[in-house]
């Protein structure tokens, strides 16, 4: 018997080394990249360390309960779309470099336009947002924009190496459309065995500022997040970041739950003209990685932003909330304190020159 149980055990470890073998999982840091990371300050015992102290879950809750939640909570009848989501196929090829544009792709992958220079962040742009097609699948009407529609861009950047941000059949498509990567400490080493070249990457950390095309800069900013592709996390750094150009501020908050640093952002770089912060796959439990919507609010207000563009919701169904109720929560929250929230549909264009910005709620459309 115990022959077999040892048998067992070695085919399991066996199985799971082929399978994250596969390049979907990406590559672990070595060389040059190691050395970089270790010498950071914000890596101690072999992983990288969040500012405040941040546990996975919340007070009051453990992973046995979060699971039994999830398997056998009764779920929000509204978990999933139950019509097609409104969205709009524009054609990203046809702006003109003059163009100061965002468009949302869904979840949290957009297009920026500004200064006559094109970014690309954390696009998933295949119909799932996990290592396997089965699993994850985007909502109907969510998934309209697919790798070739990306035109070329100068920049892709990426926020941090989890599945739903860093999509390797996206960024493995869209290869020879790409001038430079731009990515926190550690994530470089997936892209490059996805075929990019090291002098494509512009891989930093916290409190890095790097001068762009154009008189544009961008400065890699905390987030309070964590990272892993596979069973190890916090092996590769989770970033935000302020991009800087001649005429506007924006920042790109990226996944992260509430902390001090949204104030210290805003008191060193803002005030922004657009906060395109994280609203959505939240649940109390995880509140410490994942903002809540009255997070989302105050830490816009944190930022001192005049617009906030709330993403991470719409396509993917992460967490327990019915698939708008994001949307509602954050559109109340903010009108209560008179800020001005910004979303537009998946593919329809916000004019970045825009003083006011009005759109339709159509995410009450059922």
């Amino acid at each position: 018997m115990i022959y077999i149980v040892i048998s067992l055990a070695v085919l399991l470890v066996l199985l799971y080394f082929i399978i994250t073998g596969q390049e979907v999982f990406g590559a672990e840091a070595k060389g040059k990249r190691l050395l970089r990371m270790q010498r950071s300050r914000y890596y101690k015992n072999k992983q990288f360390q969040n500012i405040s102290n941040t546990p996975a879950l919340a007070e009051g809750y453990s992973m046995p309960k979060v699971m039994f939640n999830f398997l056998f909570d009764k779920k929000d009848p509204h978990l999933k779309p139950l019509s097609k989501i409104p969205s709009i196929h524009t054609n990203l090829k046809s702006f003109s470099k003059d163009q100061d544009v965002f468009i949302w792709l869904g979840h949290s992958s957009y297009y920026i336009q500004s200064d006559g220079v094109s970014f690309l962040i954390d696009p998933v742009l295949s119909s799932y947002g996990s290592p396997f097609k089965f699993f994850n699948k985007a909502f109907p009407g969510a998934d309209v924009f697919k790798p070739e529609d990306i035109p070329v861009i100068d920049y892709l950047v990426i926020t941090h190496d989890h599945y739903d941000h860093l999509d390797y059949p996206t960024v493995k498509a869209i290869k020879n459309r790409v001038g430079k990567v731009i990515l926190p400490l550690g994530v470089g080493a997936h892209l490059e065995r996805w075929g990019y070249a090291p002098q494509q990457l512009i891989e930093e950390e916290w409190e890095t500022e790097v001068d762009l095309k154009n008189n544009i800069k961008i400065i890699f900013t905390p987030a309070r997040h964590f990272s892993g592709r596979k069973m190890r996390r916090n092996a590769t750094l989770w970033t935000s970041y302020v991009l800087h150009t001649p005429t506007r501020k924006l920042f790109l908050g990226g996944d992260s739950g509430y902390d001090t640093h949204f104030k210290e952002i805003g008191k060193t770089y803002g005030p922004f003209d657009y906060a395109i912060i994280e609203n959505g796959q939240y649940n109390e439990a995880w509140k410490y990685i994942h903002a809540l919507p009255e997070d989302v609010v105050q830490a816009s207000i944190d930022v001192k932003a005049r617009n906030i563009i709330p993403v991470h919701s719409s396509k993917f169904a992460l967490a327990l909330h019915s698939w708008n109720e994001p949307l509602k929560k954050v559109t109340s929250l903010a009108e209560n304190k008179n800020l001005s929230v910004v979303i537009p549909m998946i593919g329809q264009p916000v004019d970045l020159n825009t003083a006011e910005h009005h759109f339709e709620k159509w995410w009450e459309f059922e």
